[in-house]
């Protein structure tokens, strides 16, 4: 296998409660028209909507709940005022703070909020990763 992530799909609760955070609060935009699915083409990555009942039975698995999966996004922000403008744009759309953004130990900036769901965004600024034109991100 290619080292590679291609997709990450969120299981939702309600699809247009979802779809209203991540395009009205993140600026994402919906790339397909199927209405039971949301795809997002990110750079080099896809961000996927479903709801969480349909991907729970679609991988065979039983949703039992829980609050924490484990598991959190992130973004990376071209500077400290981006990473407070987007957590204020994404509480605005219905999101939830979960950390203020405040400076890291390892010299960056960086806070955490949760869409509707709870699924954990970390928003962050690492002043030692480059951020190209298209978003790509590069460790040094």
């Amino acid at each position: 296998m290619e080292q590679r992530l291609s997709l990450v799909t969120l299981g939702v609760a309600d699809l247009a409660r979802s779809r209203a955070f991540y395009e009205n609060g993140l600026g994402f935009v919906k790339h397909n028209d199927e209405p039971e699915v949301a795809f997002y083409q990110l750079p080099g990555i896809v961000l996927a909507l479903w709801s969480r009942q349909e991907l729970a039975a679609d991988a065979g698995v039983e949703d039992t709940g829980a609050t924490f999966g484990g598991i959190a996004l992130a973004h990376n922000a071209r500077d400290r005022a981006g990473v407070d403008e987007i957590v204020a744009e994404a509480l605005a759309a219905g999101g939830s703070l979960r950390k203020q953004p405040e400076p890291t130990p390892w010299g960056g900036y960086s806070g955490y909020i949760a869409d509707p769901d709870g699924h954990l965004w970390e928003i962050a600024h690492n002043p030692d990763w480059t951020i190209d034109r298209d978003g790509r991100v590069s460790m040094p």
